[in-house]
């Protein structure tokens, strides 16, 4: 049976990017597989695509994929890209197809899962309310608030040093304009975005975030998007304090809410530390990969 690739482009390309899209389909117009690339656009990452490709488990080893492959590296080369990056689970057959195909693993994940049925509410309640001397803390749903809003945007560079390890993810330059525009693309979504922050008292700076997404209808599982801490101001306690702030949100203000999810890179020593004393269980692994060009 043969099949033929159409090529689609994301009708509303975001503020941080614009995707490429090709459908394979049989000649009847069946789907069998896909595959997205998302190019990045900001300053710091112009030589960045990212690839998302799914052939479905019915129509694999005939070929779908290499083809879907082969048309989203290409369109990556005409945009003279430097990378391709895509993520893959451990021991999964993406895992096997992207290493057969040039991709070398730059880095390793941990995902985890907090089950919110199993939590102890005091403990937590004792996390949150342990005295940070010289820190407090806040806490907003959707776009941060203006008077917060060009601080907040100065401590995303608290993400410059995450480990990547041999990722070329680049560094993300964040403004206000970018911190508005992501709050936005997750509202538009029909999901619910709370940002947890640490404030330095001396000066009101904020010097830490957590970020949690939640489904509008506060069902399912929610997901942790990032925590960070200024270099400066590490060493205290704040992640941990964040994290707990936020799960205590999660817990009041989504009682129907299962569980919150969170992937950390393995090189992430401090911040897989803070999952497992908040009662985070690992899940599953998965693998970042790279196609350099």
């Amino acid at each position: 049976m043969s099949f033929h690739l159409t090529p689609l482009a994301d009708p509303e390309p975001g503020a941080a990017g614009r995707r490429l899209a090709w459908l394979a389909s049989d000649e009847d117009g069946v789907p069998l597989g896909s595959a997205f690339l998302r190019l990045f656009m900001k300053e710091g990452q112009e030589h960045l695509a990212e690839l998302n490709l799914a052939v479905h488990g019915a129509e694999r080893r005939r070929g779908i994929g290499t083809r879907l492959l082969e048309a989203a590296v290409d369109a990556a080369r005409a945009e003279r890209r430097r990378s391709v990056i895509a993520q893959a689970v451990q021991g999964s057959p993406a895992d096997l197809f992207l290493a057969a195909r040039g991709f070398r693993q730059v880095l390793a994940l941990t995902y985890a899962r907090l089950a919110l049925a199993d939590l102890d509410h005091a403990a937590l309640d004792a996390l949150v309310e342990l005295p940070h001397p010289g820190y407090r803390l806040t806490a907003w749903e959707g776009t941060v608030p203006e008077k917060l809003a060009r601080s907040f945007a100065d401590s995303r560079r608290a993400m410059d040093d995450m480990p990547m390890e041999g990722t070329d993810f680049g560094t993300v330059v964040w403004d206000v304009e970018r911190v508005v525009a992501a709050a936005q693309a997750v509202a538009r979504r029909g999901e619910l975005l709370h940002t947890v922050a640490a404030v330095h008292e001396a000066d009101g700076s904020v010097v830490g975030f957590s970020e949690l997404v939640v489904g509008g209808d506060g069902l399912g599982d929610g997901q942790h998007y990032g925590t960070a801490v200024l270099p400066e101001h590490r060493g205290r306690g704040l992640a941990r304090w964040m994290k707990a702030a936020s799960i205590r949100h999660a817990r009041e203000r989504h009682p129907r809410l299962a569980g919150l999810c969170t992937d950390t890179a393995d090189s992430n020593a401090p911040m897989l530390a803070v999952n497992a004393a908040l009662g985070y269980v690992p899940t599953h692994k998965a693998l970042e990969y790279q196609l350099d060009l």
